[in-house]
């Protein structure tokens, strides 16, 4: 009966062990293919009130003001180049940690590679401020957050942030990523879009 007891609860703390991962930054588990396809689904079988773009179609026609309140055609903004699309917030943390990593990128890639542009699912009055007390130097558009903002539209459903998708110089989009990036993820994006300039 003992034992019963003691493998209950080893069984009991390491489920709660591999749920509390799913919810740390960078968490291995959170990085695996099938969770990353899960973290994708509408949540509960919710289907959102819009098209939720997947991997290999186009990136959707989304028109959204910057900071400064200008509309802009993501379309338009991307067109011709590989961009790393980046749904974000001033109040996310794990966003808020990745975008300086994301800005060097930008700052790198800026000549000839990726271009990096975000989407602030929040205040323009904060977005602005942040971006310029941060140094950020790639465009980021805002929306508010919903269940039909851009984030959904883009193919992140249940809303996490950070959420990033890669997109080909044609305009399709060859990956979507749920979390934090790292710089390994970069590098690599970087490279396949200069394997894939047509998202091939």
């Amino acid at each position: 009966m003992k034992t019963r007891w003691i493998l209950l609860a080893a069984v009991a703390a390491g489920t709660l062990g591999v749920a509390a991962s799913l919810r740390v930054d960078r968490s291995w588990l959170a990085r695996t293919a099938p969770v990353q396809h899960a973290l994708k689904q509408p949540k509960d079988g919710v289907v959102p009130p819009v098209a939720v773009a997947r991997e290999g179609e186009a990136l959707p026609a989304l028109t959204l003001p910057d900071a400064a309140g200008r509309r802009v055609e993501l379309t338009r903004l991307t067109a011709g180049r590989p961009a790393l699309v980046n749904v974000w917030a001033t109040w996310c943390g794990p966003c808020v940690k990745e975008m300086p990593m994301l800005d060097a990128f930008h700052r790198a890639q800026a000549p000839n590679g990726v271009q990096v542009v975000g989407i602030a699912l929040d205040d323009a009055a904060a977005v602005r401020d942040f971006m310029s007390r941060h140094g950020i130097g790639y465009t980021s558009l805002v929306d508010v957050p919903g269940k039909a903002d851009a984030g959904v539209r883009l193919g992140n459903p249940r809303g996490v942030l950070p959420f990033s998708l890669l997109v080909g110089a044609d305009g399709r989009i060859l990956e979507q990523w749920v979390g934090p990036l790292e710089q390994g993820d970069l590098d690599a994006w970087a490279a396949r879009a200069a394997a894939h300039p047509t998202g091939d």
